[in-house]
This record gives C-alpha cells, structure tokens and sequence, in this order.
C-alpha cells in the first residue's frame, strides 16, 4: 500500500482516473465542485509539506530502468531525502521500469509527476521492446490530421498504462533550417500551418485521455545549425520575424489548450540580449513573452538543464534558481536536486524571489499533478505491460507509412511498375544482411534480382555496375537505405553512393526511394521518377511496394523544401500512365465543325500585321472548335532580333490569366468540395487578417473585383536605395540559407519579407464605403493564400496535381526554369526599373516575382496547347478524358454575369454587358454573353464561348523588349480582330 495522504483515498473516489470529477446534473455546480476538490487536495498535501519539501515540488529528476543498482539507489536517495517532485524516464525496459516507478512512488511523501521525453511514443525509450512511431517528419507528410491525432491518442495510452503522467511532446519546432543538427526531422516541417495543425493534433489527443502534453521547444528551435546539448544556438531575428513564424504554432497550441510548454536554451538577442542568458532563463522570455504577451498560464518547464546551452554557464543548483527567477515552474534534470533547493531558498530568504510566488508555482504544480489523476494513484500492473504498449503502434505504423509515401516526381512514368519490364533492385547503403524491402518487391516480382552497393565500395566501380544493370534489365529500383538522420557528413552517404545513384538515374529507367530523411534527396533532386518513404523499416517498406506497384496510390505530400524540384508541398497522388491530353486535341479540318477554312487564314495576316507594326514579336493562336483544334500555329520570334523563332514548344508568361488558369478553377474546385463559400468572410479562411479591415471582406466580392481593395502595390519600390539598387539585406547575388526565394537571375530574396508584403496589403486603405469596381491583383494574392490555407500545400503543388498533371499538360505550371529549358521560355522584357536585366523564365510581375514567382494574381507560364486542354474541360461542363474535374454547375455559376455593377463573372472576364451595340466591343463583337475568360498584362488572352463550344487562345510578350509602354496589341485591336474573325468563318 503506497503512503499518500489521507484526503487523497476521498478525493479519488469523487474523480475519475484522470481527475475529471464525477457527474452531476447541474453543470456549473459540478465545475465549482470539481475545482473545490482540487483546492482541497492540493492545500492538503501543501499544507504537510515543509519549506524546502515544496520546493523540492518543482524539481524533476533522470531516472533509468537500464544503469543498474548504483543509480537506482540516487534516485531513491532524491526521492527519500530531498522530496524532489518528479521523474523523467529515460532508456530501459516496460518491466523493469513499472517495477521501478511503483518503488519511487510507494517510497514518496507526494505522488511524483513522471514525465517522459516521448516524441514518437515510449518506443523512443524502451528500445529493447516496444516499437515507435514514426518521427514527426514522417507524420508531417500526412495530410489527414484525425490520424495524427490517434497518434497523439495512442501515445497516451501508452503513458497511463507505463504510469506516466506527462510526455515532453509535440515538437512543434517549424524546421526551417535543413542542416538544423538537433531538431531536423522531429519537427513536422517547414510550414507554420502544418506544424500548427499536426502539433495540436497530437495535443488533443494525449490530453484527450488525461496525459498532458508539452509544446516545445518555446521560442522555437528550428532555425538554428548549433546543437543545445552540446553549445548555446543564436538565432539573430527580429520579434516579427519571430512572431510571424516561430512563435505561430506556440499560439495555435496555447489556443488548443496545451497544458504545458517547454522552454528552449537559445540566445535570441531580440529577446533578451543580455550575454549568455539562454531564453530558459530569460524573464522576457519566460514571463514577459510567454506568460503576458502569449497569455500562457499552463505549466512551464525548462529544457533539460544538463545541456551545455546552459550547463556552461551555471551549475550546483544556479541553472534551477535562474530559471525559477525567468518564470518557469518545473526545473528539469539540474545538475543537482540538493543544490537546486538550497538555492532556491536561499534566494527566497535573500529577497530575489517571494516565497508567495514560489508557493503559487508549487501549488500550479500540485493542481496539475490533481488533474493527471495522480490524487487517484494506482500501483501499475506489469503483466503483459509490452504487449499492451505495442498493441496499437504497429497498425498506426501501417496507416502512417500508406498516407505519408510520397511520389515527388514520375517523369519517366515508370509508376506503377509494370510486369513486362526486366527489374531489378539495386540497394544502396546496405552493407549486407537481410533486406526486407527486396522481399516485398518480390512479393509483387517473384525472382527479381537484388544488388547491394556500399560505402565500402569505391566510385570506380560505379561504371560497371551500372553497364552490367544496363546491359541485363530494362528498369532498376534503386533503394537508398541505412543512411544517417543527420545532416552532418551527407547524412553518411559516401561520393560512391551518390555518384552510383545519380548516374544510374540519367542512363536507365529507374525509381529511387529514399528509405529515411528526406532532406538526403537534395543528392538525387535530378531524378526523373523518385519517391521519398522517410523510414527505413518494413513497414514502410511494404507500403514503398505497395505504392510502386500500383497497390496503394501515393497520398503524402513533402512536409519541407529539398531543392528547387522538389519544394514543401510536392507530392503526386496519380500514377496513372500518362492521358491521351498529351497527345494533345484532335487536329481537324475546319470544315468538319462548321468553320471556313479560307476565313480563319485571316490570322495568319493579322499575326503578320501585328509584327510589322511592332505590337509584339511573335506570338502562338489556338482555335478549338467542339473539342477539336481546327487553327494551332506559331508566327514571328522571341525579340525584334529574330534569333530565335516562336514554336509550339515554346511558353509565355501568362500573367494575369494566371487568376483563372490557376487560382480561379482552384477556387471552383473547393466550393465544389464544400471546403469554400462564397459568401464567407476572408477572415473566416486567413487567420492572419484578423483584427483588420480586410477581415470582412466577402470571398463572393473578390472574384468580382469589387472588395474595395487597391489596384496594385509596387512592393518592389519600397525595396530599392535612393540609387536604385536592391537593399543588400533583402536580397543577395546569390542563393543561401537566408536569401532563398528567386526573384530573377542573380537576385535572391529573403522569404521573410513576404510578411511585409501582406503587411502592405493589409493596412493599404479600402475605397470608400459602398461597392465599387477595382480590378485588383491584391484579390487574387488573397484568394491564392485561401486556396494554400483550405488545401495544405502550396499554390502551384496543388493546381499541378489536380489539375496540370491528371490533365496531361507538360509546359503549363509555376517557377518554369526548373521544370523547362530555358530554351523554352519567351523573354518578357529587360527590366530597368527594378531587377535592371533581360526577364527570361522568371515571372514578369515584379510583386508575384517577390513572392517567389507563385502567386494567385501573377507566375503561371504555358504553350497554347495546354491551354487549348484546360479550355475545353471547361467547355465540357468540367469533364475531360471522362474525369470530372469541375462539377458543370460551378462553371455555369462562376462563368456567369456575377455583378450589378460590372460585366465581371466569379473570377471570369466577360464580355461587356451592351456589347452588340459599343463602338469598342469587348473582347469581340460577336462573342456571346455566355462568353468567359481573361486577357493578361504581357500580352495574352484566353476565351471560352460556351454558346459556340469554341475557345481562342493568344500568347505574345508583347511588352518585350521595353515593357507596358508599348500598348499597340490594343491600340490596333489585335486580340478583338483575331476573335472576330473566328465568328466570321463560321457557316
């Protein structure tokens, strides 16, 4: 029978297991009874405890169940005679450590707090015997958070059942540094929402079955390249950087309601500059951010105060008594218990810190050991203690390894891999032994061939084995496995390995799959067809095969950046071989749909025309015709030079068509799955707009144009000395760890800034009141954001792969320098006034190019011909290749007049409301009211006349080479002309 106090056995029998009290009909008195009974229990075991016994309530020690009698009996020692209040569990094994816990807990004067640093479950420290869970980079790659949240269930379980009370996780740390050596990929990612989203997930879910949860690493650990166990991180940000990004998922889980939060040791000079003052024992930190301004009044506990990031400064208790003055309410592994105390009180006695404040930690600290249920204490019964703390981690195993696999690429579209190809599989980093990932190949592909290729090999046997693949297989699986989770010395991976790999993936088919951390692929980022699984286990090998094959379709998307390929958010879920779409339209005769063959050669003079008199260089005409492409030709060159010819290869900047070839069917998309509506309030999708006047504005009033918002914002202006040069803070000549978004050639910007950019938006001033018409970009740049908030990925990830890729488009997309060759891309023009250089490949925009070339108003590249396909699913009701894309409703409804006070539609341009009878018919005379679409700054246009099922397609640069001063495309009625014309030729 453990000794506890006298009250305790009452209380127990009015609270359940985690310290919820009992029912009561009348709601408000149960809650007013439920806090008596608390205050009860802690006054009572407060008022039994001596000065230096409460202290000691705030002191959490290291225990093992795996370093023998000699530590078992200091810890006995800390228990019996300094009264420390808890214990952290570290490694050993579930017997042993059950057995452990009920001896410290029988031998305590109060029921001690056991706590665990348990990120992937208790497997992370009984290594002998329970299984983990995946790391969080894992889990950041899924994108159904209720799985996660069963993780986070499950994982509390697993603490009531080990008789722990409080588990040291989530990591909600936004890793945002890839050679970050201590946070890496226990964060969930680089997006601040994802790691929000997973990180409460798995909040609600411990606390949901009475384990209390931890967020840390307050402020946040994720841009640092310094290990805190080993030295003291700087992180040299501004408080907005800092409150833009680091602290954004502290917020959210302060709002979730997490019951305690870990302090970090970093030097944040922003903070607190004072010299080797880590932020676990900053008071501005602790107290001053955390507590007053994130209004946190849970539990907070230092990180572990044996690490050098504070070890080095402090010791023999000091490192507990600095951090009790920050704020915090529970000290975590000091140096010494003893110590600890006695410095605690010899302070109080001092007058550094009152004794009142010490007792209201101490009993914050008892209410939380009332409310883990530990006034109910029970003996933990070890009888098939590892069976039951296994019972659900493999089959979560499972569901996470299926919903996190991800395709990045499969360009060669050898997914999924089919029978009539000679395989084998080709492991690199196995050194021998067993591997399970070839037998669930086989499983699949009896008697496919396995080869190993090692770090103990060398580059020169790199050639041979690749001739010998080469000679005997059409397709080889290459499988990068066994390679370290750290960044440091490539992660392990030897020059041989690497060169094995990159060169089999240019010389043969092949699929590589990289069994671990995904930031290692930044080696292979040029493969055509490559998969990141983040495990190296069989699980997860058998999911790999199952989505190799065809068993499985790929669900994950990529919870961090690699390369330029391979961005956060990339991740296909088709692997379907590729549509007939790219192929392209069906070519016909004019004629077989009704159209004179004779009247639409009047392009070809107007094309020639338009050169002539220098309107624009060259350009690309498409005319669809029922589905059917009846007019597709090139005229004219890139610049006035004429060194390079137009092509149906090549690809213009869209500009502005980007609104409704990306961002506008996207929005369609989601209200046709529910996740958007129309009349909802921005603020309802953008937390960040919030507490603004832009938080009302309605989502039907921004596809009209009509929100009230400003034109335009030259956010590149404010970024320019008094000479014209971009400010060498914002931007560097080249890329690096802070100056990582392109913005053209040579000039890279630090994503940080984009804050400012939104920060520009929100506080630019809205029209007067009353509805008014103003064509602004600044509705799509918020309307690109919604899209990114509702679908978890980013703009151009989540067009391609609902969109491009399913429908078959090869040159359709974002950021084209790093899909196309640059041989491809249609120059726009040589920019004077800001990047001072010829614009090739990069968007035209300056605004959309600052926001990293993917944005909802601006950044969407393609030839004619992708767009005749996206023209005529639209055409088709929303149907292509009998795939519905678009439910034909929402087009109706969107391609409609959507306005009393303009001829706009919902997203959709529209001819003018009196066309039949203007002087300047828009965009032809002839084109029916049921006529959608939109032009584009640079010289483009796209529309759609579902009255005629016809679609006309322009692209030029007609801003080339000078910029917008030239406006002779519309002077001379170039675009109109050509439209009419298609009217004309019908019979």
């Amino acid at each position: 029978m453990m000794k506890h106090f006298l009250v305790a056995g009452l209380v127990g029998l009015l609270a359940t297991a985690n310290g919820q009290p009992s029912q009561n009909k009348d709601k408000g008195r149960m809650k007013k009874t439920a806090v008596t009974q608390a205050d009860r229990w802690v006054d009572s075991v407060f008022n039994s405890l001596s000065h230096e016994e409460r202290i000691a309530q705030l002191i959490m020690i290291r225990m093992h169940s795996n370093l023998g009698p000699d530590h078992v009996a200091r810890v006995v020692s800390d228990i019996k005679n300094n009264k420390v209040g808890g214990l952290v569990t570290f490694q050993g094994g579930p017997v042993r450590q059950a057995q452990l816990v009920n001896l410290y807990q029988s031998i305590s004067k109060v029921p001690l707090l056991v706590a665990v640093d348990g990120e992937w479950g208790l497997g992370m420290r009984f290594v002998d015997s329970v299984a983990s869970f995946p790391r969080n980079l894992m889990q950041g790659a899924v994108q159904d958070s209720n799985l996660i949240y069963e993780v986070g269930r499950a994982m509390g379980e697993q603490c009531r059942r080990m008789g722990i009370q409080y588990n040291f996780a989530p990591v909600v740390d936004v890793n945002n540094n890839p050679g970050n050596p201590v946070i890496n990929d226990r964060s969930f990612g680089e997006d601040k929402y994802q790691v929000a989203r997973l990180g409460v997930a798995i909040i609600k879910g411990m606390q949901d079955v009475g384990v209390m949860a931890c967020a840390k690493h307050f402020p946040g650990h994720g841009d640092t390249d310094v290990d805190s166990h080993y030295g003291l991180p700087s992180i040299n940000k501004t408080l907005a950087q800092l409150d833009s990004l680091e602290l954004y998922p502290f917020r959210r889980a302060i709002e979730a309601g997490v019951k305690s939060v870990m302090i970090a040791h970093l030097f944040i000079p922003a903070i607190d500059d004072k010299p080797n003052t880590p932020t676990s024992i900053s008071y501005k930190a602790v107290t001053n951010l955390l507590q007053k301004d994130l209004g946190f009044d849970g539990i907070i506990v230092t990180d572990a105060l044996e690490m050098q990031g504070i070890a080095k400064f402090y010791k023999n208790g000091q490192e507990s008594l600095q951090s009790l003055l920050a704020g915090n309410d529970l000290m975590e592994l000091p140096s010494t218990a003893k110590g600890s105390i006695t410095a605690i009180a010899t302070a109080i006695r001092k007058g550094q810190v009152s004794r009142e404040d010490v007792y209201r930690r101490v009993k914050k600290v008892l209410h939380a050991k009332y409310e883990t249920g530990l006034a109910d204490l029970k003996p933990i019964d070890p009888a098939n203690i590892t069976e039951d703390l296994n019972a659900k981690v493999l089959p979560l195993r499972k569901r996470i390894a299926e919903a996190a696999i991800t395709v990045l690429r499969n360009d060669n579209h050898l997914l999924p891999l089919k029978a009539d190809k000679k395989l084998a599989v080709l492991a690199v980093g196995v050194d021998g032994g067993n591997n399970t990932f070839v037998e669930a190949v086989r499983q699949y592909r009896p008697g496919t061939d396995a080869y190993v290729f090692s770090s103990r090999q060398s580059e020169s046997q790199v050639g041979a084995m690749v001739q010998r693949l080469k000679k005997d297989y059409q397709a080889v699986v290459i499988a990068v496995q066994n390679y370290s989770r750290r960044p440091a010395n490539d992660y392990g991976l030897s020059r041989a390995e690497r060169a094995m790999v990159n060169q089999l993936q240019e010389e043969m088919p092949a699929v590589t799959v990289a069994f671990g951390n995904p930031y290692a692929i930044r080696y292979f980022c040029d493969a055509p067809t490559i998969v990141a699984a983040y495990e190296d286990d069989s699980i997860t090998h058998q999911a790999a095969a199952d989505v190799l094959f065809g068993k499985l379709a790929p669900q994950g998307k990529l919870p961090v950046t690699i390369c330029n390929n391979f961005k956060f958010g990339c991740g296909l879920t088709e692997l379907a071989p590729p549509p007939a779409a790219v192929q392209g339209l069906p070519v016909v005769a004019p004629e077989t749909v009704g159209l004179n063959g004779q009247t639409l050669l009047r392009l070809d003079s107007l094309a020639a025309d338009m050169i002539a008199k220098g309107a624009a260089p060259g350009c690309q005409i498409l005319v669809v015709k029922d589905g059917k492409q009846v007019y597709n030709k090139n005229f004219g060159s890139y610049d006035y030079s004429q060194r390079e010819a137009v092509t149906d290869s090549s690809v213009y900047d869209l500009a502005s068509v980007t609104k409704i070839c990306a961002t506008t069917i996207s929005v369609m998309r989601l209200y046709d799955e529910g996740k958007l509506r129309l009349d909802a309030k921005l603020g309802e999708y953008l937390p960040w707009v919030r507490g603004t006047d832009k938080e009302n504005l309605i989502i039907r009033d921004i596809l009209l144009h009509q929100a009230g918002l400003v034109a335009y914002i030259p956010f590149y202006k404010e970024v320019l000395y008094p000479n014209g040069w971009p400010d060498s803070v914002i931007f560097a000549p080249a890329q690096d760890s802070v100056h990582t978004l392109r913005v053209a050639e040579n000039l890279y910007m630090t994503p940080r800034y984009t804050d400012t950019m939104f920060r520009r938006i929100l506080d630019s001033k809205l029209v007067p009141a009353g509805r008014q018409y103003i064509y602004s970009d600044n509705d799509f740049i918020f309307l690109g954001k919604v899209v990114e908030q509702l679908t978890g990925e980013r703009l151009d990830h989540y067009v391609r792969e609902t969109f491009y890729a399913p429908l078959g488009l090869h040159t359709t997309g974002f950021e084209p320098r790093s899909r196309l060759a640059l041989s491809q891309l249609v120059p726009t023009e040589f920019e004077n006034n800001f990047r001072v250089q010829w614009i090739r490949g990069d968007v035209h925009d300056p605004g959309a190019a600052m926001f990293g070339g993917v944005a909802g108003h601006a950044g969407l590249f393609s030839n004619a011909s992708d767009l005749g396909v996206l023209a005529e699913m639209l055409l088709n009701g929303g149907s292509y290749n009998g795939k519905e894309y678009i439910k034909p409703e929402t087009i109706r409804l969107f391609s409609g007049y959507g306005s009393n006070i303009s001829r706009r539609g919902l997203g959709f341009d529209k001819p003018e409301k009196d066309n039949a009878t203007r002087n300047d018919p828009y965009p032809a005379k002839s084109a029916s009211s049921a006529t959608f679409g939109h032009t584009g700054f640079t010289g483009t246009c796209v529309w759609m006349d579902p009255q005629h099922h016809l679609a006309f397609i322009f692209l030029s640069n007609r801003v080339c080479p000078n910029g917008g001063a030239n406006t002779k495309i519309s002077t001379i009625n170039v675009r109109a002309n050509m439209m009419e014309t298609l009217y004309q030729a019908m019979m």
